[in-house]
């Protein structure tokens, strides 16, 4: 953010018990660059762990030929990651109103950073899978506390152009992975092949615990909470027994016990929803605030944001494979290969927050799912019709199209969600929407067994591999996930007629008077 957009940035108007101190004037100027710092820093950790997500696709290839990982192992690299992050948000959103936001932040930058240490000079793949499942962990801690602190800090009215940033963050997050991970491995810098995707981490997080330690305000819930362990253990258990099978499944041959488990997995999430309605009535202090869900645009978002994860889940993850494995491009062109995508959907996100959703509303939201429908389908179109010969620029249209549509999703998505969230109640919420788009990530993860390696095996077997027909296997498995990937995009498209028609903060008026909860709870800029 340029010093302009910070000075020009509104500055609230605090409420009575966020008065300055005596000889200090309201609005004063460093307080507002304060939180614009603090802002900045939470958005660095967001786009570290967005990239860390995608980093590794790209390095597949690199981490198989020189740690000798096997497919499985890779699979848990991946995976292993989401299953952690997904299993440990809610957690770690509730443990950050407890405790604070920023001690949660602070601890779980500095335990990301750890692990990456541990990934980075990992000794053997499977010192590698169990380093990735505790950075998924310390991301559960810190993730969380970004939204919470964004939406504890800054006013309704200003919500709509910091979630703008946030969106093109996560854009640029997504695809700026792949190709960071693209250059680091080319470069094979002091012969570490691809270590320095994790090690690059280092000094981001180090100095993110240095200026977060300085800049960001403390915020917890206004009321004191306990954290539910009862909650915790059956939310956990739940996660684990529904993505466990689906990510060994394939591996295992789709054992019984599988399907079993993720049976059971329904019967846990139940419980633990009646336990929780139990809890909230006994002492207010519920892991999970299932109130929330009585907040119409909360619901809806979060059913959405569920099954965009998925969506994502299975492309990101295809789509490096169909580029190394299948078309056998070095990863720096793979990498370079998703700029257009990454443009489109950071220019997209910011004009969606700021110019479009204040005008036309839901309908934004559901262009988006079409628009980047059509972008899948167009890529579709060009894999078969060009095949093996595909170059770079031809996957430019397509990949454009489907950035523009992610981009008019993303940045308003997570906006209307929040919008009507109690603050006392936002590390709740915002560990739930990181958990269900972890969850359908994951889950995206695990039906990509299913919906490419599933076509892939059946094209190839074992007697018949070679280098063309291998790459004419993962073409045909590229071209089924995208048909899936289509159908969850309208599947997303029929979802969004349940979110409401404007999210509380654009209806006209709302930006000038603060809402009962921002009069709850005193303003956090010092």
């Amino acid at each position: 953010m340029t010093s302009a957009e910070t000075k020009a940035a509104p500055v609230p108007h605090p409420s009575p018990a966020a008065q300055p101190a005596a000889g200090e004037p309201a609005g004063e100027p460093a307080g507002d660059r304060r939180r614009w710092f603090a802002l900045a820093i939470v958005m660095t950790a967001a786009f570290m762990d967005l990239v860390d997500v995608t980093i590794v696709n790209i390095a597949i290839p690199s981490i198989q030929r020189e740690a000798g990982a096997t497919f499985s192992q890779i699979q848990w690299i991946t995976a292993g990651y989401a299953l952690a992050f997904a299993a440990g948000l809610i957690t770690g959103g509730r443990l950050g109103d407890i405790h604070g936001r920023k001690r949660l932040f602070l601890i779980g930058i500095g335990g990301f950073t750890l692990a990456s240490a541990l990934c980075g000079f990992a000794a053997n793949p499977e010192m590698l899978v169990a380093s990735r499942i505790l950075q998924g962990a310390m991301a559960a801690l810190m993730v969380p506390q970004v939204l919470s602190i964004v939406h504890a800090t800054f006013p309704a009215h200003e919500r709509g152009k910091v979630f703008g940033l946030f969106g093109a963050v996560v854009g640029l997050g997504a695809v700026t992975g792949p190709l960071l991970g693209a250059l680091l491995t080319e470069w094979n810098l002091f012969g570490l092949e691809w270590r320095p995707i994790f090690l690059i981490n280092l000094p981001v997080g180090i100095a993110g615990l240095i200026l977060g330690s300085r800049f960001i305000t403390e915020s917890k819930a206004p009321r004191a909470l306990k954290l539910d362990l009862v909650g915790v253990l059956l939310v956990t258990l739940g996660l684990l027994m529904l993505l466990y099978p689906l990510t060994r499944g394939r591996e295992l041959g789709w054992p019984t016990w599988g399907y079993v488990m993720m049976a059971g997995a329904l019967v846990v999430l139940g419980a633990l929803v009646t336990y929780e309605k139990r809890k909230g009535t006994r002492d207010g202090s519920p892991l999970i605030e299932l109130s929330l869900f009585k907040v119409k645009s909360f619901a809806a978002g979060i059913a959405v944001q569920t099954v965009f994860g998925v969506a994502l889940g299975i492309f990101f993850l295809v789509w490096t494979m169909y580029m190394q494995f299948g078309l056998g491009w070095r990863p720096l062109k793979a990498g370079l290969t998703g700029i257009p995508f990454s443009i489109a959907v950071s220019t997209a996100a910011g004009m969606s927050v700021q110019k479009l959703v204040p005008r036309f509303g839901r309908k934004v939201l559901q262009a988006g799912a079409l628009v980047m429908a059509l972008g899948v389908l167009i890529y579709i179109w060009e894999a078969n019709r060009y095949g093996l010969s595909i170059a770079p620029w031809q996957m430019a249209l397509p990949l454009v199209v489907m950035g523009v549509g992610m981009g008019l999703i993303v940045a308003p998505l997570t906006d209307a969600i929040l919008s009507e969230v109690p603050r006392e109640h936002a590390g709740s919420a915002s560990g739930l929407i990181n958990t269900v788009q972890q969850m359908g990530n994951a889950l995206g993860l695990g039906l990509v067994s299913v919906v490419f390696f599933g076509v892939v095996d059946d094209r190839l077997p074992e007697a018949a591999r070679t280098p063309q027909t291998v790459a004419a296997a993962y073409g045909d498995g590229f071209q089924h996930a995208l048909g899936w990937v289509a159908a969850v995009l309208g599947a997303i498209f029929l979802l969004m007629f349940a979110l409401p028609g404007r999210p509380a903060q654009h209806v006209e008026g709302a930006a000038e008077e603060p809402t009962r909860t921002e009069e709850k709870e005193p303003a956090l800029v010092s």
